[in-house]
Formats: C-alpha cells, structure tokens, sequence
C-alpha cells in the first residue's frame, strides 16, 4: 500500500495521536531495572496500553542506539510488535548524501520496516531523495523544531523568507511520490500559521505538545480546515504518566484524554 493511502486510512479524521516511545530504564518502573530486555518489555506494555488511541508510534532511535547492537535488537522486535494498520515512524533525523543516505534509508524501512523516517534537510535535495524513492515509505522533514535553538538556523532569512519556508518549497519539490511530510513544533504556533499556508497539504508530524508546553486548542485552531493528515506526538506524557506499578493505565487514561481532545 502506498505510504500517503495508508496515512489517510490510519488518520481518517485528519488528525491523531502518535505515541512516542522512547524508553528510558532510569524512568521506568523498578523491575524493570533488572528485566533482560527492558527497552522491549516495557515497550510491549505501552503499546498494548495505547493502541486503542494511537493512529501512530515514533521511538527515537537514540534511546536504543544507545545500547548498540542489543538495543537496535529491542528497537526491532518493538516495531514487529506494533499493531496493523499503525504508522510507524523512525525518528533518526538522518540525512546525508549519496550512497550514505541510501544506507540509511535501507535501514530504517528495509532493516527494521518503518513506514516513514524523520530526516534533517541541511544537507539538500540529494540527502533527502533515497528516502522519498518509495511511494511505499514516507517521510518528515525538519521545518520547524519545538526546541527553542532550532530558531538559530531555521528562522534565518534568505531571500526575504525564513529558511523554514525554503525547505517546506524543497518537501513540495520532492513531493512527487505523494509520501513527504513536515515536522512542525506545536511550541512555535505563529511559525506553524507559517508552514500550514506554504505545506497547502503535506501531512504533519507535530511534537512539542504536552511537556513540551504545547496547547492543544491552539493546534487545533491552528489546523482547521488544513488539507491533509497530522500526526500529534506525545512521549514523556503518556508512558511516563506513572513511574509507579500502575504505569499501563496512567498511560492508557493519558493517551485516551489526549486523543480525546485531538477528536472532539
């Protein structure tokens, strides 16, 4: 199924929730301290937790590459365990060029079978087009980042416009395939009016909201009317809505509420 078919079956409503997982045993639970696979286990129990609100998960590659070979082990058993029909996203911030960004890109969809990637356009057009190729995979461009240093570079102007709008111009480029979409923060509303004008209808991938400090109803008014799918992602607000032994319900009442208030 191509990757822009499957996203708007999976987000029928134009917006959902994606789950971050990205584990980390010092948060978690005690017995986890001492489990063989901790990254996996606790994985495995968000996942079922969540999975009745969640369109998507995104586990930042970080938290298990930390642990070598062992934790790139947890990360793929995690994605196999993901229900059908969920969009799975490698969030890696890849690029590079040539035959590199190829390799990359081989990893996360053919490696590990993520149906899309998150990837940092600084590099161009040629970083970023192995990872486009297949109308099967998708991915999110860096546009604007909910960290306040992304200003540095992205808010720039170039041409009397901010680098950001350049590169929402190079995802409509590269958009032939119908599988390329943003990352845009949720903290930074007036940038996100911004992209929303520009994108016209590139599908979203926007964190930010929940520790992060971005408001819901703001999003929401933000995206009325938009004309494509956007991904909301929450992490630290759902899997760690308890570090106590009622972890899975903390996190499925977090990912129920805030799904909830995506929809209503």
């Amino acid at each position: 199924m191509e990757y822009r078919t499957k996203l708007e079956h999976t987000v029928p409503a134009g917006i959902g929730l994606c789950v971050g997982l990205d584990p980390v045993v010092e948060k978690m639970p005690t017995r986890f301290k001492s489990a063989k696979s901790p990254l996996l286990e606790f994985n495995l129990d968000i996942i079922e937790a969540t999975a009745d609100f969640a369109a998507a998960y995104k586990p930042n590659m970080a938290f298990y590459e930390v642990f070598g070979a062992e934790g790139w082990r947890q990360l793929a058993e995690t994605i196999k365990a993901v229900p059908a029909g969920k969009i799975i996203i490698a969030d890696g911030k890849r690029g590079d060029i040539g035959n590199t960004a190829k390799a990359y890109a081989a990893a996360l969809f053919d490696g590990l079978g993520a149906d899309a990637a998150t990837v940092n356009p600084y590099l161009g057009r040629d970083a970023l087009e192995p990872f486009v190729a297949d109308a099967d995979r998708g991915v999110f461009i860096l546009a604007v980042t909910s960290n306040p240093g992304g200003a540095d570079i992205q808010n720039l102007q170039a041409n009397n416009k901010p680098v950001f709008l350049h590169i929402v111009d190079l995802a409509r480029q590269l958009n032939k395939n119908r599988n390329v979409g943003l990352v845009v923060g949720a903290t930074k509303p007036e940038d996100m009016l911004r992209v929303l004008d520009a994108a016209v209808d590139l599908p979203l991938l926007i964190p930010g909201v929940g520790e992060q400090g971005g408001e819901v109803q703001a999003l929401k008014s933000a995206l009325q009317g938009y004309r494509a799918s956007a991904l909301v992602n929450a992490a630290r607000s759902i899997i760690y809505a308890s570090r106590g032994e009622d972890y899975k319900l903390a996190a499925r009442q977090a990912a129920e509420k805030l799904a909830g208030e995506l929809a209503a």
